[in-house]
């Protein structure tokens, strides 16, 4: 083994795979794969269906099926979950150990084909690669079961480029980028927080847009929905934090879809006047941070941006703990260190708690803000810094529909930096 992460907040393809189906609503997750492999993979997972990891649809393979083939075990596995779940929509996931035996799910699955819902297969076995490699997958294999294209409609977007579960505030999040776009118009299909999600991917081949939130995640399913609906996508930098960044993110979607440009300053403004006052309270409580940020790239670019550009804090350093392909690291070293501010921010990419202490404690005694997960939450207190939660996984509250982005979510982000704790 090449190197042990402490307290790795990323898994297994499984896990990612899981964390797409998972959080469709009715969509019904059922996975090929040993006990072991289905209970770790779902604890990890907020299904939104399902309510967690209890009564999961699984084969339950045991020392048999990997002799000998599970695809037996995994024929009276989905019958039994078309009889018994009530979904939309389902998907088999494969696991490590049915993976290496090399059973045929499609044969299995097409035993099923006169079954009035979709079901897919997606191989998902752990040594493929991480929770995004998974993501990229089942997201993918979803959208070519499920998309059709009847005909465009100019004002619907796909939004995507976000695993559900890594996303401490996804749900508001999404109900606030909806929002914002609401203001110019435009419909979004979010995928993952509404009770139309299957409907959701099904009309997503009619979007006239695609919004890639991240810079290197699902360049699988852009190519997809190019090669075959024709449609183009718009790549983020990152979430939309704050009103410079929500400006911005207006005018460029606006222009993509040909809106009214008078419609998209109308709706800039307001959202700028409502920030702003609040943000102008503030004024005489004002304190200028030294900070460290932990988290995503999609999240962490953004409030990178606000805390900077908009917000006035000084950067030390941003830890970047997703899978980041090398090609895009320098994209987005770049974006960070084109930040208004004179002192230039430090960019790593690690995962690794131990390694994220380390580097820590290059910044002891400069640093006074810490953002990060409850992971980082010790760190912060050994350094003096204050901290504040903004990335996976918090172990620390529940968080039902606080935003971080947008207009709306920089309020919040903002009390939580100043109710320090």
């Amino acid at each position: 083994m090449e190197k042990c992460i402490e307290r790795p907040r990323n898994l297994c393809s499984l896990h990612g795979a899981l964390d797409v189906i998972g959080n469709i609503y009715r969509a019904i997750p059922i996975l090929h794969a040993s006990p072991g492999c289905s209970m770790q993979a779902s604890n990890k997972t907020n299904l939104y269906y399902l309510g967690g990891y209890h009564g999961l649809p699984s084969s339950n393979a045991y020392e048999k099926e990997v002799v000998f083939g599970g695809t037996k075990r995994l024929g009276e596995t989905i019958k039994g979950s078309l009889e018994i779940m009530d979904g939309d929509y389902y998907a088999v996931l494969t696991g490590c150990s049915m993976g290496i035996n090399g059973d045929d799910v499609e044969s299995v699955i097409s035993k099923f084909e006169d079954s009035p819902y979709p079901l897919t297969s997606i191989d998902t076995a752990g040594f493929r690669g991480d929770t995004y490699t998974g993501y990229n997958m089942a997201l993918l294999a979803t959208v070519k079961a499920l998309a059709r294209k009847t005909k465009t409609d100019s004002r619907l977007v796909n939004i995507y480029g976000q695993p559900p579960s890594s996303d401490i505030t996804l749900r508001g999040d999404f109900e606030e980028i909806t929002r914002i776009l609401s203001k110019i118009g435009v419909k979004a299909n979010t995928f993952f927080i509404r009770r139309d999600g299957i409907q959701q991917f099904k009309n997503s081949g009619n979007a006239a847009l695609n919004i890639n939130l991240s810079p290197w995640l699902a360049k699988n399913v852009d190519t997809y929905y190019k090669q075959n609906f024709g449609i183009e996508t718009l790549t983020l930098n990152g979430w939309p934090v704050g009103p410079k960044d929500t400006a911005v993110f207006l005018r460029t979607v606006g222009k993509a879809l040909g809106i009214d440009p008078k419609v998209i300053e109308k709706a800039v403004k307001e959202e700028e006047l409502y920030v702003y006052e609040y943000l102008d309270s503030l004024f005489g409580n004002f304190e200028r941070h030294r900070f460290i940020l932990v988290g995503e790239s999609a999240k962490a670019l953004g409030l990178a941006r606000f805390l900077v550009n908009v917000h006035g804090h000084i950067p030390l350093a941003v830890i970047l703990t997703d899978s980041v392909h090398e090609k895009e690291r320098e994209i987005i070293r770049e974006e960070i260190q084109n930040l208004d501010c004179s002192r230039k921010a430090d960019v790593y990419f690690e995962n690794d708690v131990y390694d994220i202490e380390q580097i820590a404690k290059k910044y002891e005694g400069r640093a006074t803000l810490f953002m990060g997960s409850s992971y980082e939450k010790k760190i912060a207190q050994k350094l003096g810094a204050f901290f504040a939660i903004t990335s996976n996984p918090c172990l620390d509250k529940e968080i039902l529909n606080r935003s971080h982005i947008g207009t709306h979510g920089c309020i919040s982000l903002v009390e939580d930096l100043y109710n320090h704790f």
